[in-house]
């Protein structure tokens, strides 16, 4: 991150004049296994659109963790000198900017104009929140997400699953499809336990992870191969959808929203299991035969950065001691207690998701079914 440059105002003095006008009274409740996160808004739009994201987790009251103050407003302008992040690897075009200060940080979306500002405990969210709900969902999750990585967790870029007592995390490289082999191993009867990001510990028994309540966003591929999911896109746009050639679906960068409950009931968003295995996927569309075999990653350590991720702008350490170890030997470590499997080859997600149901049924790697 950029140093603080002087003369900037303290966090409370940016914070002050929204909050002492503020009025705030309806709160959202998100209890994520006993961290219990409350977003206070005025707006009535936003506190349903939040309650029906969050509705198997919301809590009903009690004390909270953390504070999330959102106020809606037009897109907001502070005159502060903001820096630009760099796009992540692979991308060109700058979403966010931001600012640090001594006590906290800002960050802007270019796009919508809002503005987080984070701190110290404060949670102060402006602008156009009801228009992207979606952002105000992301901040509460990296709430979350910062509180559990100050408390030593590791951050891995994966989807995560359960069945039969047994949790299997699935990474991949860019677009490899983490997230539809998920959805594959929901309709076979696993549980959902995270989207795109688990929180990774040792334990007594092995590594648990716990995931991020983040309801998948997939391409229309994945829908229309998937009849639990097949109804989210109407009759009209699935014809469309299937008269495109297979690589130019496959290549169709549209995200639909496909909320685990009402695709496949209640209760099958867990957010906690145990970590048996970890399955990468570094499979290419005219790579043959699927390959599966079990990995070292001390023989294999690039397969590391496929469930490795940085932390972005949303994570501040505070404190002395406080944060995480984010070098490959710590992820090659904590990941030493769990199997590693590699799907390679070419793509066939009903065979990987043959391969990840009888890992998790019977604790054996084969070639699937």
């Amino acid at each position: 991150m950029s140093a603080v440059s002087p003369g900037l105002p303290s966090r409370r003095e940016l914070t002050a004049p929204f909050l002492n006008a503020a009025k705030t009274p309806l709160e959202v409740r998100v209890d994520l296994g006993g961290c219990v996160i409350a977003v206070r808004t005025g707006d009535d739009a936003l506190a349903k659109e939040l309650t029906h994201y969050f509705q198997e987790f919301l809590s009903p009251g009690g004390e909270s963790e953390i504070v999330i103050t959102a106020l809606e407003s037009a897109p907001v302008t502070l005159d502060l000198p903001y820096a630009a992040k760099a796009p992540d690897p692979g991308k060109t075009k700058i979403k966010e900017e931001f600012c640090e200060l001594a006590d906290g940080r800002v960050v802007r979306k270019r796009l919508t104009g809002m503005v987080f500002i984070f701190g110290g405990g404060d949670n102060l969210v402006l602008g156009p929140c009801r228009e992207n709900a979606n952002q105000v969902v992301n901040f509460v999750n990296n709430r979350f997400i910062e509180r559990m990585l100050n408390q030593g967790c590791q951050l891995g870029h994966a989807a995560g699953v359960r069945l039969c007592g047994r949790g299997l995390a699935l990474a991949g490289f860019s677009g490899m499809g983490k997230s539809t082999l998920a959805m594959r191993l929901m309709s076979l009867g696993a549980d959902f336990v995270s989207n795109d990001r688990i929180l990774a510990s040792r334990g007594a028994g092995g590594v648990c992870m716990r995931g991020v309540p983040k309801q998948p966003r997939v391409n229309p591929g994945t829908l229309l191969n998937n009849e639990d999911l097949a109804w989210i896109i109407d009759p009209e746009k699935r014809r469309e959808l299937l008269a495109l050639p297979a690589d130019s679906l496959w290549r169709l960068e549209q995200k639909y929203d496909a909320l685990i409950v009402d695709s496949f009931g209640p209760g099958k968003f867990v957010l906690t299991a145990r970590m048996n295995g970890l399955v990468i996927l570094n499979w290419r569309r005219d790579g043959g035969p699927v390959l599966v075999r079990a990995v070292s990653l001390s023989e294999r350590p690039e397969l590391l950065a496929a469930f490795m991720k940085s932390t972005g702008l949303f994570y501040r350490a505070e404190g002395p001691g406080v944060g995480f170890d984010r070098s490959p030997a710590a992820y090659a470590a904590l990941l030493s207690a769990a199997d590693v499997i590699e799907i390679a080859g070419g793509v066939d997600f009903d065979r990987a998701a043959a391969v990840c149901r009888d890992y998790l049924e019977t604790g054996r790697i084969s070639a699937g079914g």
